[in-house]
């Protein structure tokens, strides 16, 4: 069961836990493969240093929870609202996220501490990550197309090879930043100047 109050260092595999309610549970190094928790609600809960692999938490609630050193590997997590996890905005909290091959699309990332997380394979169309914290991470080989940025500190973050992002550099901070073209040239759709 996930209603436990302290889980470590065990797997969940294959668990359909739809549209159910979590409140208080802390997990600590636990893997969750497979597992199904779309619509679900995560209240107050812990997660440090768990592997999400190939699980669904599409349009989860994840109020008041708190996540550190988490991965998450060939996940859906369509339509998540980041802003409401705990701990999220703190500038000094190395939340340490990672996403590979995951679906990210319609979440959103508006002002989070995002610093050196892995966004990497992924699907973040119409994402919104304005005002986020993306300085050094690693956002290669994403498809951003509808994703927002603006105001967005996205220093010494690597692009290269992502797909359809639409940056304004007089919008966004993007000192040191890496790109790639053909895409880098979409940097340039903003500065009001013909490209022949």
């Amino acid at each position: 069961m996930l209603d436990g109050p302290n889980n470590a260092h065990k797997t969940f595999a294959g668990l359909k836990w739809i549209g159910e309610r979590v409140d208080g549970a802390e997990f600590d190094e636990c893997v969750f493969d497979h597992c199904l928790f779309g619509g679900s609600a995560f209240e107050h809960c812990r997660f440090t240093s768990c592997r999400f692999v190939s699980c669904d938490l599409s349009n989860i609630k994840v109020t008041t929870s708190r996540f550190r050193d988490t991965q998450f590997e060939s996940t859906k997590l369509l339509g998540l609202d980041w802003t409401k996890a705990e701990g999220m905005t703190d500038p000094h909290a190395n939340t340490a996220l990672s996403f590979v091959d995951c679906v990210l699309d319609l979440s959103s990332f508006f002002g989070l501490n995002l610093h050196s997380a892995t966004i990497e394979r992924c699907s973040a169309k119409e994402a919104d990550f304005g005002e986020a914290d993306l300085q050094e991470a690693i956002c290669r080989r994403t498809d951003f197309a509808g994703a927002r940025f603006h105001g967005t500190n996205l220093e010494r973050a690597d692009f290269r090879d992502a797909l359809n992002y639409v940056i304004d550099p007089r919008a966004n901070r993007v000192k040191g930043a890496r790109f790639s073209l053909p895409e880098a040239v979409a940097l340039l759709r903003g500065l009001d100047i013909v490209i022949e």
